[in-house]
């Protein structure tokens, strides 16, 4: 699978099974309503839903760049690091809000999700890769052949 239909699927499936893990967790850990978590997960995975499209947009035109086309062990984490450093930027303003605390203990509560996702990315790309195929701009460049 290939093209803008790979990349809606990869992108709202990715989120849907992250809200299904994070809710609950943040509900216990901020001793908050499920339906208050599930707010703030709703808006979470929205704005990572928007970066997820935009980052891999830009991550895949990299790609398609490079000499050497793999998703070695070190560009997915690559991946994985560019993916979730730009959502604690993104997200940090928005947990200080949402739960009232400051910016630096939304800092912290950002790094204890960054751990889970850094992880979770890795290992839902790499699924995700393995059951609809890489996309074409990790793909070994087609040889060419004189005639």
């Amino acid at each position: 699978m290939q093209g803008p239909l790979r990349k809606i699927i990869q992108a709202i499936s990715y989120e849907a099974i992250a809200m299904l893990v994070i809710t609950p967790a943040m509900a216990l850990v901020y001793q908050q309503q499920l339906a208050h978590s599930a707010a703030l997960s709703l808006m979470i995975s929205t704005v990572a839903l928007g970066w997820n499209m935009l980052f891999n947009l830009l991550f895949e035109a990299w790609e398609r760049r490079q000499s050497r086309r793999e998703r070695t062990f070190w560009r997915r984490t690559l991946h994985a690091t560019g993916f979730e450093g730009g959502l604690v930027i993104l997200l940090v303003p928005l947990m200080a809000w949402w739960l009232q605390i400051s910016l630096i203990q939304a800092l912290f509560a950002d790094i204890a999700l960054f751990v889970f996702f850094f992880f979770y990315a890795f290992a839902f790309q790499w699924g995700f890769d393995r059951v609809f195929g890489v996309p074409d701009s990790a793909q070994a460049a087609a040889a060419t052949h004189a005639v």
